[in-house]
């Protein structure tokens, strides 16, 4: 008996340990070589100084006058290279593009990633910026996953008229149970405490801080939410959630067969079609 309450408490202290490095896994910066801009795109690197020292950088193309510009917000652990080829159908399109790494992401400053909180700062300075180079051109934005909780997250601006939000968590809850639940069978979400816990411990984000679901009636511009209907990171039935608390107008397009991936790679010419449909609906002024 005594041995095996010993296994137990040693199981129980390995499973603790390891959540605890999930966690430091999750919320530590990344930090890659990101290199020279995208010579065939013409465009030039940026630099966005905000708040207390702190700094977004990305790559900007200047677009026709009059067309419009777009914000781009890459996904959670990655940085502006994930979307690098949606700049490119954008500046065919004629729209100026503003493509930045997140906080604690790329070149960015930051030093814990924060499931949107403080990347939000991070959206209002790039937004900023992008008012102050395109003086009274529309803003849209794209953003993909963390991009997009962290659009919402940074609330309304009076530039921004049109936002397209892919595969964004409903609440910081949801998403770490699924992934659990995802990789861990069932089980798994029973899990997601110990992970949340150290959410404040770890970046002094509280999780009531990160849930975009109730966030997002609030932004005031027409909204595009985009998901794949096998992703198990947000449901086909969260991104509903989602969907019905936005506000008006709003568009709801559930990519068949996709999971939790690039939606532009997954469907290059439907994702330009609708998305470009959307952004020229809005953002693009009548002759």
């Amino acid at each position: 008996m005594r041995r095996r309450t010993l296994i137990a408490v040693a199981l129980l202290a390995l499973g603790v340990l390891a959540v605890g490095g999930v966690g430091e896994l999750l919320s530590r910066p990344v930090r890659p070589v990101i290199g020279l801009p995208p010579a065939e795109l013409n465009a030039e690197a940026v630099r966005i100084p905000y708040a207390s020292g702190a700094q977004v950088s990305g790559w900007q193309i200047r677009g026709r006058p009059g067309t419009g510009a777009v914000l781009l917000l890459h996904g959670v652990r990655s940085d502006r290279r994930q979307m690098t080829r949606r700049a490119g159908f954008l500046q065919r399109l004629g729209y100026s593009v503003l493509w930045i790494d997140l906080p604690a992401h790329g070149e960015s400053s930051g030093d814990r990633i924060t499931f949107g909180a403080r990347e939000a700062q991070g959206v209002k300075a790039a937004l900023a910026y992008l008012a102050h180079e395109a003086p009274g051109e529309p803003i849209g934005v794209i953003g993909v996953s963390l991009g997009a909780a962290s659009t919402v997250l940074a609330g309304e601006d009076p530039n921004v008229r049109a936002v397209v939000l892919e595969s964004m968590y409903p609440t910081i809850d949801d998403a770490v149970a699924n992934r659990l639940k995802r990789y861990l069978g069932p089980a798994g979400a029973s899990l997601a405490p110990l992970l949340l816990w150290q959410l404040p411990v770890r970046t002094g984000i509280d999780t009531a801080q990160l849930r975009p679901v109730a966030r997002i009636g609030a932004l005031h511009a027409p909204v595009f939410i985009v998901s794949g209907s096998k992703d198990w990171h947000t449901t086909e039935a969260e991104t509903r959630q989602i969907f019905d608390a936005a506000g008006q107008p709003r568009q709801l397009w559930i990519v068949e067969g996709a999971a939790h991936v690039d939606l532009h790679n997954f469907g290059r010419s439907a994702y330009e079609d609708r998305v470009g449909a959307f952004l020229g609906q809005y953002l693009v002024k009548p002759l």
